[in-house]
Order: C-alpha cells, then sequence, then structure tokens
C-alpha cells in the first residue's frame, strides 16, 4: 500500500506554468457542481489584473449573466503555485504565496446546467493570460432583475494593444530556448528525479510481488 502511494504521488507532480499571471483557484472550483446561488464568481491569480482586465460569465442559454468585476485583497494561496518567467532567454522559476482574487457579479441564474467563466488579462512582462472556468448549476432558477440588458462590452483597446507588447531582437537579446526544453533545465531536481523514479519504482514493485507470492504459492502446492 506504501508503494501504491508513493508510484500515486509521482505520477501527480503538477506540470509548471511557463508564465505568471495564471489562474490559481476559484469558487466556484473547475468542473464543480454549485446547488445555490452564488452572488458572484470569485478567480485568484498569481499576480493582480490589470484593470483594463476582461472577464464574463455565461449562462447555458448563450446570454451573458455577469455584472461588472472587482478586485479583492490579496491572501495567501492554500497550495503555492510555481511559473518560469523568461529572463535573458532562460526559464527561471518562481514560486508565488499570494494570490489576488477578483470578483465577477452574477446577475441572475436564467438556467440550470454549466455556466462558463472566462477571464482575459496580460501579465507585467507581456504574456497574454487567458482562460475559461466551466461549473455546473443545478439550484433554483432566479429572474433577470428589473430592467436589466445583458452585457454587451468588449475588451478595452489596452488590452488588445498589449497581445502586440515589443520583445527584444535577435539583435538585442540571445534567442531562448523552447520552453519545454527551458523548463526542463530550470525544474528542481526533486521534480526531474521521477523521470527515472517511476519505472524503477514499478520493477521494485514487481520484485517484491514475486517474493511474497512464490513461497505461498509453493506452500499450497504441498
Amino acid at each position: 500500500m506504501v508503494l501504491v502511494g508513493v508510484l500515486a504521488g509521482a505520477i501527480a507532480v503538477p506540470s509548471p506554468a511557463l508564465a505568471h499571471g495564471t489562474l490559481a483557484a476559484s469558487t466556484p472550483a473547475q468542473g464543480s457542481t454549485v446547488t445555490e446561488r452564488l452572488e458572484a464568481v470569485s478567480m485568484t491569480f498569481t499576480e493582480k489584473p490589470a484593470a483594463y482586465a476582461y472577464f464574463t460569465v455565461t449562462a447555458p442559454t448563450g446570454v451573458r449573466v455577469d455584472g461588472g468585476w472587482s478586485h479583492g485583497e490579496p491572501a495567501k494561496l492554500a497550495e503555492p503555485v510555481r511559473e518560469y518567467q523568461l529572463k535573458d532567454g532562460q526559464w527561471e522559476p518562481l514560486l508565488y504565496t499570494t494570490g489576488f482574487p477578483v470578483s465577477v457579479k452574477v446577475s441572475h441564474w436564467p438556467a440550470p446546467g454549466t455556466y462558463v467563466a472566462t477571464y482575459y488579462n496580460v501579465a507585467s512582462d507581456g504574456d497574454k493570460v487567458k482562460g475559461e472556468l466551466r461549473f455546473i448549476y443545478e439550484g433554483a432558477v432566479s429572474p433577470a432583475p428589473p430592467g436589466w440588458q445583458a452585457p454587451t462590452d468588449q475588451p478595452k483597446p489596452e488590452l488588445l494593444a498589449a497581445e502586440g507588447v515589443a520583445r527584444p531582437s535577435a539583435a538585442a537579446a540571445p534567442a531562448p530556448s523552447s520552453p519545454p526544453a527551458a523548463v526542463a533545465q530550470a525544474q528542481p531536481e526533486d521534480a526531474s528525479v521521477w523521470v527515472w523514479l517511476v519505472p524503477v519504482l514499478l520493477i521494485v514493485a514487481a520484485a517484491l510481488c514475486t517474493l511474497l507470492l512464490v513461497p505461498q504459492l509453493r506452500r499450497r502446492s504441498r
């Protein structure tokens, strides 16, 4: 049983993100089921999103039900997040222990089913931070507030312009190595060791099973 736990831990080693400012936690959690109406969807990032960041919440009917967003107070992450930042052509590991929450108001819950919350931002290093959070709502349906209109706003020009942030030219800086190779070089030994340790553990497990089962089989045959 101990060996099984070790193997499970080896396989569960998470792969780090290449850029910072990524989503670290959320309420509701990705893929979770919600049975009660929430006033807002909370998303926590490893870097404070820019003022021009863009967030939406879409109901199963295809209608947006987000009602604006706001920053929350920074707080310690339940689990630190390791990310990588490109510096001088090399990917350097950074450990983030503080989360920066964002609260996206939900105007109403028009139908049960899958809701999708999207986020669109640009990190301080110029990398685009974009993704979506999906969860299932099984609570009571609530009507739209009086005079409510579905939001139709689009990403602000500042956000779109940030996509074209200039990068150092080949003449000004050395060409970076590809992210997978760079990350492999930057990973601590305790993470890269699993690459060869898992096969070894499997072989040891097979040997232990043989040593334990063979004597029992011989006794039964007598």
